[in-house]
């Protein structure tokens, strides 16, 4: 059989670091800071997150309410029918 691509039998050169590179760093950003230096850093990372996010248009906003606000009309009658259908058969077999 010929060897796939990833085969395990042969390691690639980039998994064999040297030792220096495995020692791993300890602390880094959050081992030299109190806790209100991290409380900081959070609401810094929360700020450059939100200023990641796709804000919709006003245009958008108001189809996506009303796409949903109708759903929500659609799924309240079949419940509502289903409900109603369910309680005059029980009447109908109960009495």
């Amino acid at each position: 059989m010929t060897d796939a691509v990833g085969s395990i039998d042969m390691p690639d050169a980039q998994d064999e670091a040297p030792e220096s590179k495995k020692k791993a760093r300890k602390g880094g950003k959050r081992g030299k800071k109190g806790p209100f230096g991290r409380l900081a850093l959070f609401y810094r990372q929360i700020v450059a997150e939100l200023r990641k996010v796709v804000w919709p248009t006003r245009s958008q906003l108001s189809t996506y309410t009303t796409v949903v606000i109708v759903f929500v009309v659609i799924m309240i009658g079949l419940v509502t029918v289903i409900d109603y259908g369910f309680n005059h058969l029980i009447k109908y077999i109960f009495g």
